[in-house]
């Protein structure tokens, strides 16, 4: 049977795992590059004067952004030979609204991205809920082993934060500077997601499964 080219579903054992520290840095390091670009864009004119092809800091940023996106999702295949679908779908959005940004020279497309992928993951979670699906455990399920209740609570909850943090970016960005948002894009979405993330280990451990190798 040929490999799939999505991530197999959490409980298939021919599922390709990746170590949860690897796994961070490519969803993350997008961003803090994103962040880096937008804070040093000049700097980086200056060292890689091709860039200023791409226009000011922030529009140097989104390309730089794009082109790390491309590299994670890259990374990811060639470690599991399969696309993790969470990612991918945040990725999707990044190239179409980051293709915006630099066509039309205006950053209110790639300010919105984070509202849209928001949007979209709630609307996964929520709706997978529906349907019966706990589509969460593509997600942590390298991290964490819950039964069918625990992974049905936390992917409502989380699929309410998802909702919360689409609300917070529209304020943020409608209501602040461009540098104040990618500030609190890194350094304030990422604190409170963690806050979050801690927050439900009480859930997390009432509902794990015992490893069948552990004591």
């Amino acid at each position: 049977m040929s490999q799939p080219v999505f991530e197999r579903d959490p409980s298939d054992p021919a599922r390709q795992k990746i170590n949860p520290v690897l796994k961070l840095a490519l969803e993350l390091g997008p961003l803090m590059v994103f962040f880096f670009a937008n804070a040093r864009g000049e700097w980086l004119v200056e060292n890689f004067p091709a860039l200023s092809a791409f226009g000011g800091p922030i529009f140097i940023a989104t390309g730089l952004f794009m082109i790390a996106t491309a590299v994670s999702l890259s990374a990811s295949w060639l470690l599991t030979r399969t696309l993790p679908i969470m990612p991918l779908v945040s990725g999707v959005v990044v190239f179409i609204f980051g293709a915006l940004t630099l066509w039309l020279q205006n950053d209110t497309f790639i300010k919105m991205k984070p509202t849209i992928v928001n949007g979209l993951f709630a609307s996964v979670l929520l709706g997978g809920l529906v349907l019966g699906k706990s589509l969460l455990g593509y997600v942590f399920d390298s991290a964490f082993r819950l039964d069918a209740e625990g992974w049905r609570k936390l992917t409502l909850r989380w699929g309410l934060f998802f909702v919360v943090l689409a609300i917070v970016n529209e304020i943020v960005w409608r209501s602040f500077s461009t540098d104040f948002w990618v500030a609190f894009k890194v350094w304030g979405i990422m604190p409170i997601t963690i806050l979050f993330t801690m927050s439900q280990m009480p859930m997390i451990m009432r509902h794990t499964i015992p490893d069948e190798e552990g004591e």
